[in-house]
C-alpha cells in the first residue's frame, strides 16, 4: 500500500472511533436527560406503554373548622354518655370539694367559671385544668338579663371573661360559652363562635342552686336524665354542701345505669 493508501486508512480508522464515541455520548446523553426526568416528574414517572402515571395522592388539604353556633346539648361520645357542667366558680370553698369527688370517681366535667372569679382564684382553674376538665365562659358578671343589653355588652361579658379564664389558666383555652341563665342571643352565640367557644345548653337543671335538698337534687337527676344528656351543678354562688353531697351519690348512680362520662360536642361529630 502506498503512502497516500495508508493515509486514507489512518483517517477512516479514526473517524470510525469518533463516530463510535459521539454514539456512546449520546446515548449516555439521552439516558442522564431521561434521569433528569424522572427525578423532575417525582412519583410520576412513565407507564409501560410511555404514557404519563398519575402523581401519588397526597393528604388532603387542611380546612379552617368554624365554631358552630347552635347551642350544644349533645355528648361527644354519643350512645349514653352524659355530660357534667358546674357552674358559677370557682369557689375557694367548695370547688375543691367538687374536684375530690370527681376525682374520686374518675368523672371529667366541663367548669363554666365566672370571669373575676377565675382572675381571684387563679391556682383553683389551673387545679382544674390539671384534672383534665374543660373551661367554659360564663361571662364577666353573670348578668341574667343580658339578653335584654346591648351586642357591645354582650361582646364585652363574653370576651372579658375569656380572656380572665384562659390567663388564671395559664394559657389553657376556654371550649365553651354558656350564657347566665341561658339567656342566649343570635349575637351573643355568634360572638362566642367566632371567638372558638361552643354555645353550651343544658338538659337537666338540678335546681341545686336553690338547696332543695340532697334527695330531691338526686332525684332530679333520675327522673329528668331522659331529656338528654348533659347535667347543669353548681360549684358557686352559695353554700354547696347539698350539690356535693348529690354528687357523691348521682355519680355512681349514674355508672350503674351503664352511663359512660364525655364532654360535650363543640363541633359536628
Amino acid at each position: 500500500m502506498g503512502l497516500k493508501g495508508k493515509y486514507s486508512a489512518h483517517i477512516a480508522v479514526a473517524a470510525s472511533a469518533v463516530a463510535i464515541s459521539l454514539a456512546a455520548w449520546g446515548a449516555t446523553a439521552l439516558t442522564d436527560t431521561e434521569a433528569a426526568a424522572r427525578i423532575g416528574a417525582g412519583s410520576q414517572g412513565t407507564g409501560p406503554e410511555g404514557r404519563t402515571k398519575e402523581p401519588a395522592p397526597g393528604p388532603p388539604p387542611v380546612s379552617k373548622v368554624r365554631m358552630p353556633q347552635g347551642i350544644a346539648h349533645a355528648a361527644e361520645a354519643g350512645g349514653k354518655a352524659v355530660n357534667i357542667t358546674i357552674d358559677d366558680g370557682p369557689d375557694p370553698q367548695w370547688t375543691p370539694q367538687v374536684l375530690d369527688v370527681l376525682k374520686e370517681h374518675n368523672v371529667k366535667a366541663v367548669f363554666c367559671m365566672v370571669g373575676p372569679r377565675a382572675k381571684q382564684y387563679p391556682d383553683l382553674v389551673k387545679r382544674v385544668v390539671a384534672d383534665g376538665h374543660r373551661l367554659c365562659d360564663h361571662t364577666t358578671s353573670h348578668d341574667t338579663t343580658m339578653d335584654k343589653k346591648s351586642v357591645a355588652y354582650q361582646r364585652q361579658q363574653i370576651l372579658d371573661a375569656k380572656k380572665m379564664i384562659e390567663d388564671a389558666a395559664g394559657g389553657t383555652k376556654v371550649e365553651y360559652y354558656r350564657a347566665p341563665g341561658g339567656a342566649f342571643t343570635p349575637d351573643s352565640r355568634r360572638i362566642a363562635a367566632e371567638a372558638g367557644m361552643r354555645p353550651l345548653g343544658w338538659n337537666v337543671d338540678t335546681k341545686d342552686f336553690e338547696r332543695p335538698g340532697t334527695s330531691a337534687i338526686v332525684g332530679t337527676v333520675k327522673n329528668e336524665l331522659s331529656n338528654g344528656p348533659t347535667i347543669l351543678f353548681h360549684d358557686g354562688g352559695g353554700d354547696r354542701a347539698q350539690t356535693v353531697a348529690a354528687l357523691k351519690q348521682v355519680l355512681p348512680w349514674l355508672k350503674e345505669q351503664g352511663r359512660t362520662f364525655s364532654f360535650p360536642v363543640r363541633t359536628t361529630p
